[in-house]
């Protein structure tokens, strides 16, 4: 009998947490352990949250996956000290480099001026924008 192929918008938490399991533990098999830790760094203003950067460390880099910063904040180098602080802690960590994407100009300016190097892009993604990738050695 031949597996059965499910296509779905709604995966379980469970099957998601499976396949997040079995890849890691293929790719521990392939290329040893990423040592992958969650990263997260915030600006607050009281209890309310205006700028914030999310991501992880793992095989000697890091990942920034997400980076906000609220409207009424912008322009006022938070979003480039939240990446050096994550920087920092990515170097404690035992990182050499730094990955991260947009498909915002406003955001990869910001990035490049952070020291940040293009070395990819996927165009018309979203459709007339391109998402670029940068790399930074720590």
């Amino acid at each position: 009998m031949s597996p059965k192929l499910e296509i779905t918008a709604s995966p379980s938490q469970e099957d998601l947490d499976f396949l997040g399991r079995s890849l890691a533990n293929f790719n521990d098999a392939d290329v040893g352990p990423s040592d992958r830790q969650a990263l997260a760094v915030f600006h607050r203003d009281g209890d309310r949250i205006v700028a914030g950067l999310s991501g992880y460390t793992g095989w000697g880099w890091l990942y920034v996956q997400w980076l906000w910063v609220d409207e009424d904040w912008r322009g006022r180098g938070l979003a480039g000290r939240m990446l050096d602080a994550a920087e920092d802690e990515a170097r404690r960590r035992g990182c050499h480099g730094a990955l991260i994407d947009s498909f915002s100009p406003t955001g990869i300016r910001s990035y490049e001026k952070q020291g940040y190097r293009r070395f990819g892009q996927l165009s018309d993604f979203p459709k007339g924008r391109s998402r670029v990738f940068l790399q930074k050695s720590l």
